[in-house]
């Protein structure tokens, strides 16, 4: 019998949000099916309340979403930087390794920690159904396995992760796996939009929590509705509502990425002993 502890960090500064509870849904169905021991599933709010998890407490997290400014330089970012490299640091060392999945605004911090690139403020807010491109290694993905190329997820966002420094990538062994989409009539770069930091520690500009409820629950909201309109037009955004529920889109996608991690930590912990390597 192997009981497994997972950490959910909230990054909404709360606010409610629609996500972080498909991530709480995600992980207690986890905690239903799994046979072999105990799951329990614990919060922390890490910008409203400063918490963050001792990472021997742990041995899975997601790290969520949230509004603002990935560079406001508050000390709870550098508490979170710390757990970023106690992670990493940690599964150079040890058998026992720690998994962690980085969603959006967690991604961009640790984007910035890390450097690997440029995130900056976007010149329009984006939100909607985005179309998302593997790279070479996104189709090697094991996350990405069942996803076709592109693959549809919902984009929330006001700031990007561009000009990845490649250098920086191959000194850390980190790899981009998904970009969005080209659009050779904007003179813009594409975007980065997924990254695997390292086997045990992956990331999306993206949302793979998200569920077609969700998302209409989201464009109740006119900010959300208008960045839609403004960055697609009156059309696509009546086709989106029209096929969000689409089982090829982002139902696809959210019962894919965080279900395949969740098993695949899952299968790793069960296995693992606590030495050093």
């Amino acid at each position: 019998m192997k009981d497994i502890r997972i950490a959910l960090l909230d990054m909404n500064n709360n606010k409610v949000n629609q996500g972080f509870k498909n991530i709480k849904e995600i992980s207690e169905t986890f905690q239903r099916r799994y046979v072999g021991g105990n799951v329990t599933i614990k919060t922390f709010d890490v910008r409203f309340k400063n918490e963050i998890p001792e990472i021997e407490d742990f041995d899975i997290f997601i790290s969520s979403g949230g509004p603002g400014d990935p560079h406001e330089g508050l000390e709870w970012e550098d508490k979170f930087a710390r757990f970023l490299d106690g992670i990493f640091e940690h599964n150079q060392s040890y058998s026992n390794k720690k998994y962690l999945f980085l969603i959006c605004h967690s991604f961009q911090l640790a984007s910035i920690h890390w450097k690997l690139g440029t995130i900056n403020k976007r010149k329009s807010y984006s939100f909607g159904v985005m179309p998302v491109h593997k790279t070479e290694e996104g189709e090697q993905e094991f996350l990405f396995k069942n996803l076709p190329d592109p693959f549809y997820a919902v984009d929330s966002r006001a700031f990007q992760f561009i000009e990845p420094d490649y250098k920086r990538f191959e000194e850390l062994g980190m790899k981009i796996i998904a970009i969005e989409k080209f659009r050779p009539h904007i003179d813009l770069e594409r975007a980065v939009m997924a990254v695997r930091f390292s086997e045990e520690i992956f990331g999306t500009q993206f949302h793979p929590e998200a569920n077609p409820e969700g998302m209409m629950e989201n464009l109740k909201d006119e900010k959300n509705k208008e960045a839609m309109i403004e960055n697609f037009g009156m059309e696509k955004y009546l086709e989106t509502i029209d096929r969000i529920d689409d089982e090829d889109k982002i139902s696809l996608t959210q019962a894919q990425i965080l279900p395949r991690f969740l098993d695949f930590a899952k299968q790793n912990i069960v296995n693992r002993t606590n030495v050093l390597m």
